[in-house]
């Protein structure tokens, strides 16, 4: 395998691909002959490969390869859509036309010339998961699972599994933008389960980055086994908090799953364009503090939600959503941004070319603020202190939202005193940003492995937060 790298050429890569330009420039032809406004070619090469242990064997590996091409073709707001699981030209020129039926309009199409577009590189890889044997693999799965027993001797097991991915993708476009993109991915997890007292607990812990067989080194190794022991040994000591509305206080990483799903998918330009969100008509209005700054990033070098461009060609940037407490942008793919009238956003993602592209987050956070997390904790009387979510459901319209709590802790007369666990948040998005009384100036970028699920499509992101005070949400204890 050859990595997509900057000094690769167009020739190397058209060759992995099985194709020439004059093989795309006929497809897109086809896509465009009954008058689209809009085509592109989306052609993918996925490796993706996984080894697990438990109970101190490894006893499961699997590797799968996934290939093909998607043709899109776009007129207004409608979108026709086809693949295939081959390259081989003849199946390609059957997908357009099948994609070209979106059109009734036949009018002349003209050869797009070709223009080779050269993106940054976010991930830049250093030795490629295909040049490592499994051996190599499997050592640094028994160093994790022998380092959590080391821990605590509470610990009766542990589960720990490696995945990774490399993806080649080529992308062609009715612009004549045509491009290239090597993607690692690499998930470490770590699990265990912990007796005391004849009462049995569970934890784990897990980090993602867009990486190669550099992700596996013995930081990452010692991170998650005391991650995974540590929350574990917190929850023989947690109790069920009383329910109620309080104040909450959001710890900086995990729980910037509060500002994806309650808030993110909101902004997101589909949902607007439609009059779904909440937010659809609050464009330039303060809908927060005025200290609070959102932004949508896919340019966060290593990052599991970073692309270097997007799936329409369009090159990875930083977008601010909300700036000084206003509502400055919504998250665009080519439709919506033609829609409003603005550039895309570079937010067009799709989870495989069998699917088309939609506006999605890449790495969503909010900027730091100026309060320090144990003032923010201290001027909390009675309340809740979370940093460590499994989960999480919004209602896109409405706002409405509920995350399980794995773990946290009560504030008492401006304190942390009691762990507690196994708890439900449940708010309203927009109300919750608005309710947003204190930020944090510590920021943390969570580094777990987060997929996004959004119209029977699943993509990689990311997510952080700085410590924030939500004056009032609702806390489903006891």
């Amino acid at each position: 395998m050859i990595e997509f790298s900057d000094d690769v050429n167009i020739h190397t890569v058209l060759t992995h691909f099985r194709v020439t330009a004059e093989d795309l420039q006929k497809v897109l032809h086809e896509a465009l002959s009954k008058g689209g406004d809009y085509a592109d070619l989306y052609f993918e090469h996925t490796i993706n490969s996984s080894i697990s242990l438990r109970d101190g064997e490894v006893n499961r590996t699997s590797s799968n390869i996934d290939y093909g091409v998607g043709v899109r073709v776009v007129v207004g707001e409608q979108t026709g859509y086809a693949y295939v699981e081959n390259t081989a030209l003849s199946d390609m020129l059957r997908a357009a036309r099948t994609a070209a039926g979106i059109a009734h309009t036949p009018k002349q199409s003209n050869p797009v010339n070709i223009t080779e577009t050269h993106f940054p590189n976010y991930y830049k890889v250093s030795k490629s998961w295909e040049d490592v044997s499994v051996n190599e693999k499997k050592s640094f799965i028994e160093r994790l699972n022998a380092r959590i027993f080391e821990m605590d001797p509470r610990v009766i097991k542990a589960t720990v599994s490696l995945n990774h991915s490399t993806s080649y993708i080529l992308f062609f476009n009715s612009e004549g933008i045509l491009s290239w993109d090597y993607r690692p991915m690499a998930i470490m997890y770590g699990g265990c389960t912990m007796e005391q007292d004849g009462k049995i607990e569970n934890g784990f812990a897990s980090r993602a980055y867009r990486k190669g067989f550099d992700f596996l080194n013995d930081d990452l190794i010692e991170t998650l086994a005391r991650e995974s022991v540590s929350q574990t040994a917190l929850m023989f000591d947690a109790v069920k908090p009383k329910g109620g509305e309080m104040p909450v206080v959001m710890g900086a990483g995990g729980s910037g799953i509060l500002l994806h799903e309650a808030i993110g998918h909101a902004f997101e330009a589909d949902f607007n364009r439609k009059n779904v969100s909440i937010f659809s008509d609050s464009l330039g209005k303060s809908i927060c503090n005025s200290n609070i700054n959102v932004v949508d990033d896919g340019t966060i070098e290593f990052a599991r939600g970073a692309i270097n461009f997007d799936d329409e060609g369009i090159e990875s940037q930083k977008t601010y959503i909300v700036r000084n407490g206003v509502l400055e942008s919504y998250l665009h793919d080519r439709i919506s941004a033609n829609y409003y009238g603005v550039k895309p956003t570079g937010n067009g993602r799709r989870q495989s070319f069998r699917h088309v592209p939609m506006p999605r987050m890449r790495v969503t956070y909010m900027e730091s603020g100026n309060m320090t997390n144990e003032e923010m904790i201290a001027s909390v009387k009675q309340g809740v202190y979370v940093d460590n979510f499994s989960n999480g459901q919004v209602q896109i319209g409405a706002g409405d939202f509920t995350f399980y709590v794995k773990t946290g802790y009560l504030i008492e007369n401006g304190k942390l005193t009691q762990p507690i666990k196994d708890i439900n948040i449940i708010g309203n998005g927009p109300k919750a940003l608005a309710d947003i009384m204190m930020v944090g100036n510590n920021l943390k970028i969570d580094e777990s492995s987060w997929t996004c699920g959004k119209d029977g499509q699943s993509v990689p992101v990311g997510q952080g937060l700085p410590s924030v005070l939500v004056s009032k949400l609702t806390v489903g204890g006891e």
